[in-house]
């Protein structure tokens, strides 16, 4: 990948950092959203074979990474951060990207698709969720989401990064050897327990408003991606399957909830083949190396 371009976009007012990849004036750009205790730098990886064709941009989400990590809590709600990544897109002058987000960053770019359909090429969501559909399984998630900000303001980065690496939903990750947790460790740990903390509390799965009943908006074409061993979502990549009114569903095989970073090369040959199918062009989708999710 060719040196990267670094900058910062007044999103909304606040400051995020942008970090950018490939040839401009090529292909339809795309925007990478990162989850929870990431930033744009753990995206490098999808970035990377995406950036041979086309404008790659990465951003620090609020409280995270070099963006800024506000005191005030409304600067963290889902809808501050669909106006902000809006803000990018705007700031970047691209009128009708490709958008991609994972984890808690597909969260972000769903809701961002549903407020403003009309934006965006298509989306890729990985391991993402429309919100919690039942009402008091989205209260016993606040409840918990604030546990957890409160003890990361009490006990400190280092304990709770030890602790949420240690979570079984990221146990399949040992597959990428001791020098890349390492390496995703130190990421974590030059985060800031402000901005972690108040980002689960304002977008946190129990304090975003589910998406379900507007999920009809997005009439892009949708990929959602999930990895073999990430049965919990898989399952909601079906039920989102059929609620999406153009969605695809494909399942990265050898990898767990972080597909892109489990199976990077399986994960990229997808995406750009269905990136491919919906350039101007109209380019030949060559290389498909994900499985097709088939009926359940």
């Amino acid at each position: 990948m060719s040196a990267s371009t670094r900058l910062f976009v007044d999103a909304e007012g606040v400051r995020l950092r942008v970090v950018l990849d490939g040839p401009s004036g090529s292909n339809v750009p795309i925007l990478l959203l990162h989850g929870f205790t990431g930033s744009s730098e753990s995206m490098a990886c999808v970035a990377g074979p995406l950036a041979r064709t086309r404008r790659v941009g990465r951003i620090d989400l609020v409280g995270h990474g070099e963006s800024d990590a506000p005191e005030e809590l409304a600067a963290y709600s889902m809808q501050a951060c669909v106006d902000q990544v809006l803000a990018v897109v705007d700031a970047l002058g691209w009128e009708h990207p490709h958008l991609l987000g994972y984890s808690m960053g597909g969260r972000a770019a769903l809701a961002t698709a549903v407020a403003r359909p009309e934006r965006f090429a298509s989306l890729i969501l990985v391991g993402a969720t429309a919100g919690i559909f039942e009402a008091e399984a989205r209260r016993a998630r606040v409840v918990a989401d604030e546990a957890l900000a409160a003890r990361i303001e009490r006990d400190g980065l280092e304990a709770f990064v030890d602790a949420w690496m240690a979570l079984p939903l990221f146990a399949s990750q040992k597959r990428l050897g001791t020098a890349a947790l390492e390496r995703a460790r130190a990421e974590r740990l030059r985060q800031r327990s402000h901005g972690l903390a108040q980002s689960l509390r304002g977008m946190g799965a129990g304090a975003q408003a589910p998406l379900f009943d507007r999920l009809d908006r997005v009439v892009a074409p949708v990929l959602l991606v999930a990895g073999e061993e990430d049965e919990k979502f898989q399952a909601i990549a079906r039920a989102l399957e059929v609620r999406l009114p153009d969605a695809r569903r494909v399942v990265v095989p050898d990898a767990g909830h972080a597909a892109h970073l489990e199976a990077p090369i399986p994960f990229s040959r997808g995406v750009n083949a269905f990136l491919e199918e919906r350039e101007p062009h109209g380019g030949a989708a060559v290389g498909v190396a994900l499985e097709k999710g088939g009926p359940s």
